[in-house]
């Protein structure tokens, strides 16, 4: 059994940012949520190009966050791919398509949230299995 690699929750958001940058999505932002919300810690938030990609990207934040110690606890919209949420506890994955991103517009409703600065990422992440069932 391999060791995993330990992060902590803003670098995790960060990662998951990062993958979904990689993968194309627009408007990624990660949502600072630390003493404003008491469900979670910080919300990354993307819009996708459709909904196979939106499944894609949620697919590889969950390998990537089960190597990394933060197993999803629920995922939902996955089969519709409009709206998909991906909960690991302390940090919510949102992917939208963009209607729905536009319609909901889920970074307002936390106006006094800080929205992290995102580093210029350089390598690619690895593409990663589907882990929809997991």
């Amino acid at each position: 059994m391999t060791k995993k690699e330990s992060i902590d929750s803003k670098e995790f958001a960060i990662q998951a940012a990062r993958i979904a940058l990689e993968l194309n999505s627009r408007d990624v932002m990660v949502v600072d949520l630390r003493g404003i919300s008491p469900a979670t810690d910080f919300f990354v938030i993307a819009t996708s190009t459709s909904d196979r990609q939106g499944r894609t990207v949620c697919d590889d934040i969950t390998v990537f966050a089960k190597a990394h110690g933060f197993p999803r606890f629920g995922l939902a919209g996955h089969d519709q791919g409009q709206w998909i949420l991906a909960d690991f506890v302390d940090v919510v994955v949102h992917v939208f398509d963009e209607e729905y991103r536009n319609y909901y517009e889920l970074e307002t409703l936390w106006g006094d949230a800080e929205q992290l600065e995102l580093p210029e990422f350089k390598k690619p992440h690895a593409p990663h299995a589907q882990p929809k069932d997991e």
